[in-house]
């Protein structure tokens, strides 16, 4: 088994989840798609749990390198929040697919503890960033900024989610420029 094999594994199971959530993955389902037996799946991930775990630490760190390059890449607010909202409105436009991290939330409960706490850490890496974004040209973050951080977060991933369930893109974007509208975005 190679590295190749195991990023595969985990490329596919992304692709699983993001449009079936994390109860869909199936370890059988997986290895044919990758072309591998079960038991290769098992080899790199010996529990669904510790599959879900990688895929969910995975997603956020690749979250806090993409986000940190819009904050190198623009110190226009505005610019920077239109590329993050961007980011999850990819998602839809690839096969419409949810946030990795947003539809494993919906699942809580059926979460194991490991799997969980990635899926915590994603939602805290974006209100982290938010928090950043909102906070420039201030001299600290205020619990204000900080309420409004997740407000955003919860409104983007609503957005999508909506968005989602109509099967309509179209939908997210009116969200997101409602959100705008209204003042929640900048």
């Amino acid at each position: 088994m190679t590295a190749d094999t195991k990023q595969m594994i985990m490329d596919a199971a992304r692709a699983m989840v993001q449009a079936r959530g994390y109860n869909g993955l199936s370890f059988r389902e997986l290895a044919k798609e990758v072309g591998v037996k079960s038991a290769s799946v098992h080899y790199h991930f010996s529990t669904k749990g510790d599959l879900g775990a990688a895929l969910a630490r995975r997603y956020a760190d690749e979250a806090i390198e993409i986000f940190d390059g819009f904050l190198e890449a623009s110190q226009d607010v505005r610019a920077c929040m239109r590329m993050y909202t961007d980011v999850f409105r990819s998602a839809l436009s690839n096969n419409n697919r949810m946030c990795l991290c947003g539809i494993m939330a919906a699942e809580h409960d059926d979460l194991p503890a490991e799997v969980r706490a990635e899926v915590d850490r994603f939602t805290d890496v974006n209100i982290r960033w938010l928090v950043k974004l909102l906070s420039r040209g201030k001299k600290a973050a205020t619990a204000a900024i900080e309420q409004r951080a997740l407000a955003i977060f919860a409104a983007v991933g609503g957005a999508q989610l909506v968005a989602r369930g109509r099967g309509d893109i179209a939908v997210y974007d009116e969200a997101i420029e409602a959100y705008r509208a209204a003042g929640l975005l900048p």
